[in-house]
This record gives C-alpha cells, sequence and structure tokens, in this order.
C-alpha cells in the first residue's frame, strides 16, 4: 500500500514474478482498514511499514523532496493532495513557519530561519528547492556534516503529508488487525517517528500501568502485544555500504498475544 502513484507502478513492476502472491493497493496507511475491507481481508499474519520518504521521491527532482537537485518545491507524497511545501513557506506566518520547523525538525534555529523565509518571500515567491535552500544556508550556520536545510525540509516535509498524526492514527489500528501471533514491524528514519512507535508499542505490551496518585499498579486493558525487539535494530557495516540511507533506519517489532 502506497499513496504514490510512481511507489505503485514500480513495486508492481518489480514483483511481477509474484503477481499470485501480490497486490497493490493505493491510499495513505492511516487509512488501511477501509481499504483492506474492500478487498475481503480481514487480518493479517504480518505487517511490515516503511515509514517516510522513498529513494525513489527523493532521486526524482521534479517532487522537490531532496534541496541537493533543484526541482519546485513541492514535498508532496501523494501528487494530488492540494498542498504544497511551497504553500507553506508562502503562506504561513513568522510564527507557524517558526512552530513547525521546532516542532517537526527540531531546528534549533527555528525562529531565525523562520523570519528570513518571510523576508525573502516579500522580494519574490519561494518556488524552488534550491531557493529555499539558500535562504536557509544564509540564515543557519553549519553545523558538522549535514546540510543547514536538512531539518526544515524533513520538518516541512512532515508538515505537507501530515505523517505523524498518521503515524498515530495506524499505530491506534494495527494491532486489532494483526491474528494471534501475528506481528507488526515498523521502520522509522528519524527520532519524532521513533519516538511515536517506541512510546507506542511499549504501552501496547506494558501489563499493567502505574500513575503516582493511584494506590498501586493496575492492568493495563490496552495490552495486546509483546515486545520482539527490547532495542531497536539497527542496519549493519555491512548494509550501510550497499545502502548509506539505511543508516538512519530503526526496527521495533512487536507480537500479537493470544485472544
Amino acid at each position: 500500500m502506497d499513496q504514490d502513484l510512481n511507489a505503485l507502478k514500480h513495486a508492481t513492476e518489480r514483483l511481477k514474478p509474484y503477481a499470485a502472491q501480490f497486490c497493490a493497493l493505493r491510499g495513505n496507511f492511516r487509512n488501511f482498514p477501509q481499504i483492506v475491507e474492500e478487498t475481503g481481508v480481514s487480518g493479517f499474519d504480518g505487517m511490515l511499514v516503511d515509514i517516510g520518504v522513498s529513494s525513489h521521491q527523493l532521486d526524482d527532482a521534479a517532487r522537490g523532496f531532496s534541496f541537493m537537485r533543484d526541482g519546485p518545491l513541492d514535498l508532496r507524497m501523494d501528487t494530488e493532495s492540494p498542498r504544497t511545501a511551497a504553500d507553506i513557506v508562502n503562506t504561513e506566518d513568522e510564527a507557524e513557519l517558526m512552530r513547525l520547523f521546532f516542532d517537526y525538525g527540531e531546528e534549533p534555529n527555528a525562529r531565525r530561519i523562520a523570519r528570513a523565509i518571510v523576508k525573502a518571500r516579500t522580494a519574490k515567491p519561494i518556488r524552488t528547492t534550491f531557493q529555499l535552500a539558500d535562504i536557509v544556508s544564509a540564515a543557519a550556520p553549519k553545523r558538522g556534516k549535514r546540510h543547514p536545510a536538512t531539518l526544515v525540509f524533513q520538518a516541512l516535509r512532515i508538515a505537507v503529508n501530515d505523517e505523524l498524526a498518521a503515524l498515530h492514527d495506524f499505530l491506534a489500528a494495527a494491532p486489532r488487525w494483526l491474528k494471534p501471533g501475528g506481528r507488526l514491524a515498523v521502520i522509522s528514519f528519524h527520532s519524532l517517528e521513533d519516538r511515536i512507535v517506541k512510546q507506542t508499542l511499549q504501552h501496547l505490551a506494558a501489563p499493567f500501568i502505574d500513575r503516582p496518585e493511584w494506590p498501586e499498579a493496575r492492568k493495563n486493558p490496552d495490552c495486546v502485544l509483546k515486545l520482539i525487539t527490547r532495542k531497536p535494530v539497527q542496519a549493519t557495516a555491512q548494509e550501510i555500504e550497499l545502502n548509506p540511507r539505511a543508516r538512519s533506519a530503526v526496527l521495533r517489532v512487536a507480537e500479537r498475544l493470544p485472544a
């Protein structure tokens, strides 16, 4: 399942030898219950979710996901969605831009960057990835090897695609669709995503919950999983050598308890 038509076409072509075992569905994974119900599926032995932007999206300059290539400031995973990153940077006020960069990018220079964007767009609209990257680079100092615009682009991508809310929605529904013994595997690529996955799975795997105001711990009515990965699984040096983009990948797995 993917909301990107190009991704579905690529997957369908690559998995053509397994056509009898493979089904490509279009949609945002937050809406998977409604989408898979239409196919007659009622439960899963396993669910694998690979969150965030894909290499195909990063490598296509026309999609605007990477500031390493000049292209339209788009960042939509679903190209039929109405709002682009250009819409955000050219219409939101300074306070909202600062909030987005801080909350979704954990950008320490969020205020300075937001002010620079608002000033720059008064001269002309910000329409391309190079335009925005240059504005950010001039406003914020470079930290180590990371480009100054990295966290700003992350924040805009999350905002355009409502990624964190979509992840919350998916995780809230997923356990009910797992058969007993079925496993949920989630691959995330930055701390905001991983924090949501970690905390949600820990809660769903905790037999008891406790609060300071309670005299004793109580049974957790939401406990339906057991953790398979107490610590996150990360790519090995060999995997990173084959695929450098795997260096930030984090895998967490949980299993559905018996009914």
